[in-house]
């Protein structure tokens, strides 16, 4: 059995599913894609001015070359075919439009509308189980990366990175996600440090309600190279319910972004 699917089964046994909800791939999220809603400051983002012409759009299958593959971050293994992550937004449901953006980056999907979308998973290998190997503990011993990569025509990519600062801000309060007939409550939303890579970056952090069994935290990071966003969720099993917050592995997201220069 892979590790990723242990990490999934040995998560699964310690939280709920509404917990998980947006770990498993929610399954798809609404087409109702947040409108921008005005301009407002741009929290815990770094942007790099351009007075270059827009780059155009990567299709979703040049973008299924550009996510990152087997043998690019060592120590990482890489799940091109993980069919637990969304494909679509249908499914994914913000119980306030302006959070819609910040919902979609957390499942692996475009911040914004457009049909040119890939994602996958990075696994940590700090676990190496042997065959037939029962302590359900090891399962733990691994972070999960989420990585979406989204492309956008004309000025769609400062848009999409806009619309999750934005979000930020409009969702400190909190807001509900419903997918695949669960709910999950984020119970607050706050600027995080960006990372500064790429031509533009922003980072918040969010509060999970665990179903009544504590809180858990989670950074998100997203960054513009060119027409294209880049947005990375990680899960860290074996922290999931201590109240330390998952942070997205430097080593994955350095490589990422290098991958779309």
């Amino acid at each position: 059995m892979k590790r990723s699917s242990r990490a999934r089964i040995g998560a699964t046994a310690a939280v709920s599913v509404l917990s998980l909800a947006l770990v498993t791939g929610c399954g798809g999220g609404s087409d109702d894609d947040a409108k921008e809603s005005g301009s407002s400051k741009e929290a815990g983002a770094s942007s790099a001015a351009s007075s270059a012409p827009a780059a155009k759009a990567h299709s979703a299958a040049e973008l299924e070359k550009l996510l990152l593959a087997k043998g690019d971050v060592a120590g990482y293994d890489v799940d091109p075919g993980d069919d637990t992550l969304p494909k679509a937004k249908s499914a994914v449901k913000a119980d306030k439009s302006a959070c819609a953006p910040l919902a979609y980056a957390l499942s692996g999907l475009p911040p914004a509308d457009t049909d040119a979308s890939a994602n996958n998973t990075v696994t940590s290998q700090t676990s190496t189980p042997s065959p037939g190997e029962a302590d359900i503990e090891d399962a733990f011993n691994v972070d999960m990366t989420i990585v979406g990569l989204s492309s956008y025509e004309g000025d769609g990519a400062e848009k999409a990175v806009k619309a999750v600062s934005d979000g930020i801000a409009a969702c400190s309060g909190g807001f509900g996600i419903a997918a695949e007939g669960e709910n999950l409550k984020i119970t607050k939303v706050a600027a995080g440090k960006a990372s500064g890579k790429g031509d533009q970056s922003v980072a918040f952090a969010v509060n999970s309600d665990m179903d009544g069994e504590g809180t858990a935290t989670f950074n998100v990071d997203v960054v513009r190279v060119g027409s294209t966003v880049s947005t990375y969720y990680t899960v860290d099993f074996a922290s999931l319910g201590s109240g330390k917050a998952a942070t997205v592995p430097a080593a994955v997201l350095d490589a990422q972004v290098t991958k779309l220069k």
